[in-house]
């Protein structure tokens, strides 16, 4: 558990972006609190939440993994940054519909 909160901490120091993602995940928490919802919702966006941050941190260990043993430019080595960073973006919409969902069912109520 020590090396998992090294990363994470490395992640928060090093990563502008997972520091946004942290961000956004506290936003949402806080609407969570501040709007009481059933528990699916709660589960759903912490899920969600949970898969990005995830996402954030898996893509940092690549990206620097990639730098160390091969810092120089290389097509096969852009490709694997790009595929790592579409995954967080796709990860990042897909938390953002399920927020979307979560805030027009909340608002008709």
């Amino acid at each position: 558990m020590v090396f998992a909160l090294q990363g994470i901490h490395a992640a928060v120091c090093l990563e502008s972006s997972f520091r946004l993602q942290c961000l956004a995940a506290l936003t949402v928490v806080a609407v969570l609190i501040y709007s009481k919802p059933t528990f699916i919702w709660w589960a759903l966006l912490l899920m969600n939440c949970g898969m990005v941050l995830a996402a954030e941190l898996f893509n940092t260990a690549l990206e620097h993994l990639i730098d160390h043993l091969h810092p120089a430019l290389h097509p096969s080595i852009k490709i694997a940054k790009d595929c790592a960073a579409g995954a967080v973006l796709l990860l990042s919409i897909s938390a953002a519909g399920v927020f979307v969902a979560f805030l027009v069912e909340t608002m008709s109520i």
